[in-house]
């Protein structure tokens, strides 16, 4: 039998391009000759609809475009296995639709829910009962529904739906299914992708199919679904230890379809030894997620590009090289033509010229910017296209350019040399560069409130206000360039600041969409050394061998986010023990204690009891951070991972415990 599993790229009830893609799905199927046809958990609805699948309407929605569905399987040769809720009850149920020739053959439901990081299924779903079987009618026929298996040419075969194959052995359904003597197990999943989750999922379909001495069939959604979670697109086709087929993950089509040829007819040995994955590549694969994610997000907002406060620091340099490999990746895999038309952001006119003469119209940029006396741009410059003899590179650059505005935005406390760092990267990705000082906003800020007071503000008495309002007066103007632009606005937040709230609410933390808050400091800091070595950006340079700063003290004081807060790699440390781990504060600072040479116990306990307390009175700020993308294996995002109360004793006993 020739198996196949498709990823698809959906959308939460976005009907016509859920459906579009299933029915492509469908089509190459057919052209293949497929004979069982797998498609992703929930794709009919989109698996992202929360809330939305406690209603009634949603459910039958999409049992009444299921009929569609239907009629597009018209192979008496090929099953298809379409993924959407089903409403009983009151009761709403994750199911598997088995398809052949018009005839719907039932409904297999999922029996375990996950309820743990980014997943709070139980919300929305019930879980089925094993070994119980129900009928429901719908426009007039009777339907089965429940712990089900079916049979096609001679194959019987049965479900798991994605946290049904991660339960343990004695729970998961794959024990029970192999006793009613099913052959092969079909997966439609929604997976996350989280870094290095990929070696997790290969084992478990190749254990799977080897300890239940089956064939295996999993497919997994595909890109940034509903804004936070992206799905990686895995295909695995797995017997008996063997692994038959894998797919290259985070694609940038709509449909990716792979397929294998299984002979059922036959016993091969089972193989004891699972052949491991080669080590993935995390900086790799943490590349091609965020840029894929970034896509994705652009042109399901409807959206003409992106505008960035550009610092020159590590994190805004991290989502200017996001949205240039953005450009990269997908002109690699979908061609210039194919890129710029799924983008939505470029015009028939620059679509037509650079298919054909490998530019945009008017060509590389000619103009030089304008310098003042402290040699910092006046307007804008286009620059990056004309420093390459390389026809792909240069179009990139140019296709960056229509994607990416950036501005830097100076005051008396920045260098010139975050300055230059912010330059040269947008010369090397080829964006739009802005330069404006906002000086005279924060003076007049500042001297409001002075009048207001009735006293001069200083820094010996207003360190952190005066810190502030240089961050916050950036917002409007950044936010105003996004407005006229109509595009999205990225602020630049990490992991490492998001926990101990090393942020100016309204100030840096303004914007759409906050892409890389799910990474940690350290990592992006490491990140940008690879990339511009690997991914050929030289503009990366200056900023990898600047200290993080926030620039906000006068230049004389020589601030870094490390004085102001400890070792990035320590306070990573510290969260991961904390809110991974789930340690107490005496906890982790015994295992800190362990883990450290030489370690200076005293200096320990000021770094965790200041992890702690700005942690406990920062959560209001983790509340209002704009959507961000669950790209490592655990977030901090209240809205996706990890919940903690506003208002709290703020670890007062534990911390005095220490």
């Amino acid at each position: 039998m020739r198996l196949a599993g498709a990823a698809l790229n959906q959308t939460p009830i976005d009907w016509d391009n859920n459906l579009r893609t299933i029915r492509e799905a469908i089509e190459q199927a057919k052209d293949a000759q497929v004979e069982l046809l797998c498609l992703p958990e929930l794709c009919l609805t989109g698996y992202g609809c929360e809330d939305l699948f406690l209603h009634d309407w949603l459910s039958e929605t999409a049992l009444q475009h299921l009929q569609t569905v239907r009629q597009c399987c018209t192979d008496p040769n090929m099953v298809v296995c379409v993924g959407l809720p089903v409403r009983l009850q009151g009761r709403t149920y994750n199911t598997a639709c088995v398809i052949r020739n018009r005839e719907i053959l039932g409904f297999a439901a999922k029996q375990w829910l996950a309820n743990d990081g980014v997943h709070y299924e139980p919300r929305f779903f019930t879980s089925w009962r094993a070994g119980t079987i129900e009928t429901f009618d719908f426009g007039g026929e009777t339907f089965t529904i429940g712990d089900l298996t079916f049979e096609h040419q001679g194959v019987t075969f049965g479900f798991e739906i994605c946290e049904d194959a991660w339960r343990p052995a004695q729970d998961r359904p794959a024990g029970r299914l192999k006793e009613r003597g099913v052959q092969l197990i079909v997966n439609p999943s929604a997976s996350h992708f989280a870094m290095s989750k990929t070696d997790v999922r290969y084992q478990l379909v190749l254990k799977a199919s080897r300890d239940y001495q089956v064939t295996y069939l999993y497919a997994n959604l595909l890109g940034n679904e509903a804004g936070r979670i992206t799905y990686d697109g895995e295909i695995l086709i797995a017997r008996n230890g063997e692994l038959l087929k894998r797919n290259q993950l985070l694609s940038y089509k709509d449909v990716d379809l792979e397929f294998a040829d299984v002979d059922f007819a036959t016993e091969p040995a089972v193989k004891q030894d699972i052949t491991p994955l080669p080590t993935p590549d995390e900086y790799r694969e943490l590349n091609q997620a965020l840029s894929l994610a970034l896509f994705d997000y652009l042109r399901k907002a409807r959206s003409k590009g992106f505008v960035l406060s550009l610092s020159g620091g590590a994190d805004s340099c991290m989502c200017a090289v996001g949205v240039a490999e953005l450009v990269r990746l997908g002109v690699a895999e979908l061609g210039v033509e194919g890129f710029m038309r799924k983008a939505g952001a470029y015009t028939e006119n620059e679509i037509r010229f650079a298919v054909e003469y490998r530019q945009l119209p008017g060509g590389p940029v000619q103009e030089r910017p304008k310098e003042t006396d402290a040699g910092r741009v006046q307007g804008a410059s286009h620059p990056g296209v004309q420093t390459t003899g390389n026809e792909n590179r240069t179009l990139n650059q140019q296709l960056t350019r229509r994607l990416l505005t950036c501005a830097y935005q100076g005051t008396v406390n920045s260098s010139d040399d975050t300055y230059l760092s912010a330059k040269e990267l947008a010369d090397d990705t080829g964006a739009v560069f802005f330069s404006w000082d906002i000086d005279q906003e924060v003076k007049g800020y500042t001297g409001k409130i002075e009048h207001a007071l009735g006293r001069e503000l200083s820094w010996k008495t207003d360190d952190l206000t005066l810190q502030n309002i240089q961050a916050r007066v950036r917002a409007p103007s950044i936010w105003m360039l996004a407005n006229v632009l109509n595009c999205l606005l990225i602020t630049t937040s990490n992991r490492s600041e998001a926990a101990v709230g090393y942020c100016t609410m309204d100030g840096d933390t303004a914007g759409s969409i906050s892409p890389i808050a799910g990474v940690d400091k350290a990592f992006v800091k490491q990140w940008l050394v690879w990339a511009e070595t690997e991914l050929n950006y030289p503009g990366l340079h200056r900023v990898n061998n600047l200290q993080p700063t926030a620039e906000l003290r006068p230049l004389e004081d020589k601030q870094t986010d490390e004085r102001d807060l400890m070792p990035y790699p320590l306070l990573n440390r510290i969260e991961r023990l904390a809110f991974y781990e789930r340690l107490s504060p005496q906890q982790v600072l015994a295992r800190l204690e362990g883990e450290l040479e030489d370690a200076d116990v005293e200096q320990l306990k000021v770094y965790v009891r200041r992890f702690y307390s700005l942690w406990s009175r920062n959560q209001w700020k983790r509340e209002r951070y704009a959507p961000s993308f669950h790209l490592d294996d655990y977030n901090l995002d209240p809205r996706s991972w990890l919940r903690f109360p506003i208002l709290s004793g703020g670890f007062a006993a534990e911390l005095g415990a220490l």
